[in-house]
């Protein structure tokens, strides 16, 4: 079935985080789908080590040093990478250079791709998704002739990977649609390998693939996103950019972050483990349905209750905070999102949600 996207557009956009309810009641975090581990201890060790030097310093303005860490790591030239204060400053980069007057966006997704395209001007088709899928085919019919096109693989709100659909969407959109590709959780999917499409960004002249070290790395509370696309369109890309706008100690994190070989690959064995105990145990219940997902969060149905009600309650009653997954465009207001946390916060996650079942 297709989701509802037939209400007004946000006038804000709403995210996860502490400070998206009182913050003083929350205990655990699972609104906000960070990487389990937390922060490299690399990361930290580097903020203690440069704080003194880097704190009075003004801050590369170019990140020279991160871009060539990053250009490493995902195996492209430092031209083809756009260094932002977190993936959503990019986002707004995306828009005001490439949103034109028509911008395509697949629904329910990241309410900033919206927020983004309209400050930049356009009008925006929502393409709703199939079964929480892409609907491939609708999306390169309302992608011709459009200045820009927004997806995001694995999805948020649904954390499902749709990589033969964004691969096709790719190949068979016209170049004169630019495509922003939001990858910033497939490196912490099974086979992050397999389901990027970095290798395509080099033949392709309209396509931008975006990445995050806050959600991968832990640095949430540092900013850190970039991009990587073919060097004329990465120029274009970052024209706006104001002076200075990565911090010193972002930078010398982010690249102390990417020096560890090993951090992803046990984020991923311990999300793969956690979410699978996860699933298991709220499938037990009877008040709530875990949804199919292929990240580090999922979506859970609530039987007969206000997705926003149950997140104040969860919080009130248990200062566990879920994210209520009503503010997305196109979702209704009986799913919750929750991330894939340490085993000892997956057990209180658990338990708090069984004592409603027990409640009912």
């Amino acid at each position: 079935m297709r989701q509802d996207i037939s209400h007004k557009a946000m006038s804000a956009c709403s995210h996860g985080g502490i400070y998206s309810a009182d913050h003083r009641l929350v205990r655990i975090d699972c609104s906000s789908s960070v990487n389990p581990l937390g922060p490299p201890a690399g990361a930290i060790s580097a903020i203690q080590k440069n704080a003194r030097a880097l704190v009075p310093r003004y801050p590369d303005p170019q990140c020279s040093d991160l871009k060539k860490s990053l250009a490493r790591y995902v195996d492209v030239e430092p031209d083809c990478i756009s260094v932002g204060n977190g993936a959503v400053e990019i986002v707004y980069w995306f828009a005001q250079a490439f949103a034109g007057k028509q911008v395509v966006i697949p629904a329910p997704t990241f309410c900033e791709y919206e927020l983004a395209s309209r400050k930049a001007g356009a009008r925006v088709t929502f393409v709703p998704l199939l079964d929480f899928e892409l609907a491939s085919d609708l999306i390169i019919e309302k992608a011709a002739g459009a200045d820009a096109l927004f997806l995001c693989n694995p999805n948020n709100p649904t954390g499902i990977l749709s990589t033969p659909q964004v691969k096709r969407i790719i190949e068979e959109v016209g170049s004169r649609t630019k495509i922003l590709l939001d990858e910033c959780f497939v490196e912490l999917v099974d086979d992050p390998g397999r389901n990027s499409m970095i290798r395509l960004a080099g033949e392709h002249d309209n396509l931008v693939i975006l990445r995050s070290l806050t959600k991968s790395f832990g640095l949430a509370g540092l900013r850190v996103g970039y991009s990587i696309c073919n060097p004329a369109l990465s120029k274009r890309l970052a024209a706006s950019t104001i002076p200075w706008n990565v911090n010193g100690l972002a930078q010398a994190a982010g690249v102390a972050a990417l020096a560890d070989k090993n951090y992803l690959e046990r984020a991923r064995s311990l999300i793969k483990k956690e979410r699978r105990f996860l699933h298991d145990r709220i499938r037990r219940t009877k008040m709530f349905r875990p949804c199919k997902s292929d990240a580090n969060f999922f979506m859970i149905r609530l039987s007969d209750r206000n997705s926003t009600e149950f997140r104040d309650l969860l919080l009130k009653r248990t200062g566990i905070l879920v994210r209520d997954c009503s503010t997305f465009t196109g979702m209704g207001s009986q799913h919750i999102r929750v991330a894939v946390k340490t085993h000892r916060e997956n057990v209180l996650l658990v338990k708090a949600l069984e004592s409603f079942d027990r409640d009912d």
